[in-house]
């Protein structure tokens, strides 16, 4: 992962990153998208650092953006913090998935609650590391 997606590029948050979806037929097809992105070796338990839904179907979701409804990630904030693992390895977990309508959550949904609502819907994930700060492309 490059560093500029992270919070150690002199921002609180990091810069989203773009994200390009495989599986793209079925993705287009879709209604809406949802974007979840967390790091599960964080030391307190799974960290959300973006959580958005209704995104509309796209092949690529632009660097910088917000492409659809931002709820709380674990910073208890309405946008993309950017990993800073403190030491270890860490992977980060882009997770996308296709549904087939739009959810309708209150903006201070938490990743639990978007996960409640979509069930089991087709997921494509790609995987960003880090080790102790020191961010790569897996």
């Amino acid at each position: 992962m490059y560093t500029r997606f992270t919070i150690q590029n002199l921002t609180i948050t990091g810069t989203a990153p773009p994200t390009r979806q495989s599986g793209v037929t079925f993705i287009l097809n879709g209604k809406s998208l949802v974007l979840i992105v967390d790091d599960p070796d964080a030391p307190m338990g799974t960290w959300d650092h973006w959580v958005v839904w209704n995104i509309s179907p796209a092949k690529k979701i632009e660097e910088n953006s917000v492409p659809g409804t931002e709820g709380l990630n674990s910073s208890n904030k309405h946008s993309y913090g950017g990993p800073c693992s403190p030491s270890g390895t860490h992977r980060y977990f882009f997770k996308v998935y296709a549904l087939d309508t739009k959810l309708e959550l209150k903006t201070n949904s938490r990743k639990k609650d978007v996960e409640n609502a979509i069930g089991a819907p087709c997921e494509v994930d790609g995987v960003g590391c880090s080790r102790g700060g020191e961010l790569f492309d897996s």
